[in-house]
């Protein structure tokens, strides 16, 4: 499993406009265009596209 970080309040409301719990995610990449998140239990990996 990716290490992340916590997630900034910009980032926690990019996560709940995806419909994810942001307190569940943490932060892998922190690109330009997307996120990369990774989960804190399951370790599964998603991108969420702005």
């Amino acid at each position: 499993m990716k290490s992340g970080k916590k997630p900034t309040k910009r980032q926690k409301i990019a996560i709940k406009e995806a419909r994810l719990n942001p307190d569940n995610w943490l932060i892998v990449k922190n690109l330009p265009d997307c996120l990369h998140i990774v989960h804190r239990e399951s370790g599964t990996i998603k991108r969420i596209v702005f």
